[in-house]
């Protein structure tokens, strides 16, 4: 690991200024970039800890019923918040799927949005595309957790499960810089490999999530969030989807573990499940309809069951409510 500075920021101002020096990255909880700088696969000249800024940790319902969430909150605060428990459920039980209890109490919703792709290619610093590499070796070798949606150059999974559920939301991402600030929809937040390589995100240098804001029509009415895992409680999902059926009766499906980013499943697919008449026989067709473009590598085939199973038992739950 080589040397580099470290900077604690008490404003927003302090900490962009300090996010547009060349080379410098900001520190939330640490969890995910640390293991980056002990491994050698980042190496900043400065870190600018963004956890005591002014304005970034906090869970704020506003007047107009929409929730303002802050970018240095705990995942640990998201998941158990009375208010995110009672009207967006989702959310905070996909906060309490992140990883251990130890690790929530750590992480922030903004580093845990903008974690790095877990592919063992590229956490071991084996030549890759997203290392300076001219190939992707898991397009022909271990490529059981990959992708088998929106793949191609590379293959990576996106592993929050927070920013599943966010987009099942519909939130709205906040980013700030030394020049301004602006909001996105989730959905453009995430890009794929075939649409920016260097990252996963439309985030520029210097540029940092300071918070996301839940509308308030996506409160309440009918939410999940399934995940299946190999090993235990703290794994990455293999396999996961977030559900909300809006009061209005629209319907949103978000798969993760599948994909470069979040996959919102087409929406054809969830206009004909929010049109209700449904039954069991009409969850599996259109489970089938939301996989057509599935297209599996080598080892990881069983991960188009995986989800299909989702969707299809979220869709019969659906019926049911």
């Amino acid at each position: 690991m080589q040397p580099f500075s470290y900077h604690h920021a008490n404003t927003l101002r302090d900490a962009t200024g300090l996010l547009a020096e060349p080379a410098s990255l900001a520190l939330g909880g640490g969890t995910d970039l640390l293991v980056w700088l002990k491994e050698g696969l980042a190496a900043p000249r400065s870190l600018v800890d963004l956890r005591d800024v002014d304005g970034l940790r906090g869970i704020d319902l506003r007047p107009d019923g929409s929730l303002r969430i802050g970018a240095a909150t705990r995942i640990d605060d998201l998941a158990t918040n009375a208010l995110v428990l009672e009207r967006w459920p989702v959310l905070a039980a996909a906060c309490e799927s992140v990883g251990t209890s130890a690790l929530r109490h750590m992480g922030t919703i903004g580093g845990n949005l903008c974690q790095r792709p877990r592919c063992w290619y590229l956490r071991r610093n084996i030549p890759c595309l997203k290392n300076g590499g001219s190939s992707c070796p898991a397009a022909t070798g271990e490529n059981q957790y990959h992708a088998i949606l929106g793949g191609g150059p590379c293959w990576i999974v996106h592993p929050s499960d927070p920013a599943v559920a966010l987009t099942a939301l519909g939130a709205v991402v906040s980013l700030g810089s030394a020049t301004g600030s602006r909001d996105v929809p989730i959905e453009e937040f995430y890009v794929l490999p075939s649409e920016r390589m260097e990252h996963e995100t439309i985030l520029t240098v210097g540029e940092v999530v300071i918070g996301i804001t839940l509308p308030s029509e996506s409160a309440r009415g009918v939410q999940r969030y399934y995940k299946l895992m190999q090993r235990g409680s703290w794994d990455f999902a293999i396999a996961s989807l977030g559900v909300a059926r809006r009061a209005s009766g629209d319907v949103r499906l978000v798969l993760g573990g599948v994909a470069p980013r979040p996959w919102r499943i087409d929406s054809s697919v969830e206009e004909d499940v929010a049109s209700g008449s449904l039954d069991e026989a009409d969850a599996e067709t259109l489970a089938d309809r939301a996989l057509y473009d599935a297209a599996p590598l080598s080892k990881n085939g069983y991960k188009v069951a995986l989800a299909r199973t989702l969707i299809a038992r979220a869709i019969v739950e659906l019926i049911r409510s």
